[in-house]
């Protein structure tokens, strides 16, 4: 057999020994890790993402109101909660809208992210809240739950289950827009609440 005859004889064989070896087998699939639980969110992160849609659908957007919304999915936890809603306003359209920012999906037509409602007419303050410039949002709702524990510390030692909700407004009460810190689901069904000024973060006054 010549030299050549024996090298393709050789290639040959390698090559039938690599068809009959047994294929790679393919990596183990890794264990899909469980979602972990969504985290509530703090009042002035949740407005600023409402404020940033608000402000595409009107540059002259001022803020009416800001208020927690609790839901079932997400456990609200030192001056965090689950969803949250704004209603911002506009002067040259004469127009108002509510925004919703939630951190799940949740019942009451809550979804994930934040969206827009539908708009409504707006011809100036129907109530005593009044709007005011977003600059205004410079305490955040931890920092307000903070104060406001140091302040009801004896209420809020007897009554340690009772849920806490948040409301921002601006009314003639204060002269600046103020955090209204509630021990109950709202302001009607709560006898103690604490208001702290969302500009300086300083204490107003106790409810009772």
């Amino acid at each position: 057999m010549k030299w050549h005859s024996k090298v393709l004889f050789f290639l040959a064989l390698v090559l039938l020994l690599a068809g009959c070896s047994p294929a790679p087998k393919p990596a183990a699939q890794k264990a899909k890790e469980p979602e972990k639980p969504a985290d509530p969110i703090t009042g002035q992160k949740a407005f600023y993402q409402m404020y940033g849609m608000a402000r595409q659908w009107a540059p002259d957007v001022q803020v009416l109101r800001v208020r927690s919304i609790p839901i079932s999915e997400v456990k609200s936890a030192a001056g965090a909660s689950g969803a949250w809603e704004a209603t911002f306003v506009s002067q040259s359209r004469g127009r108002a809208r509510s925004y919703t920012c939630s951190v799940v999906e949740s019942a009451g037509n809550l979804h994930k992210g934040v969206f827009a409602g539908l708009e409504e007419g707006w011809s100036g303050p129907r109530g005593q809240a009044k709007p005011f410039l977003v600059a205004a949002v410079k305490t955040d709702t931890d920092k307000a739950y903070e104060i406001a524990l140091k302040k009801g510390a004896d209420y809020a030692k007897k009554n340690p289950e009772m849920p806490i909700s948040f409301i921002l407004e601006w009314t003639p009460q204060f002269p600046d827009p103020a955090w209204r810190v509630i021990w109950g689901d709202s302001v009607a069904s709560s006898n103690f609440s604490i208001f702290v000024d969302a500009v300086t973060g300083e204490y107003l006054q106790t409810m009772r």
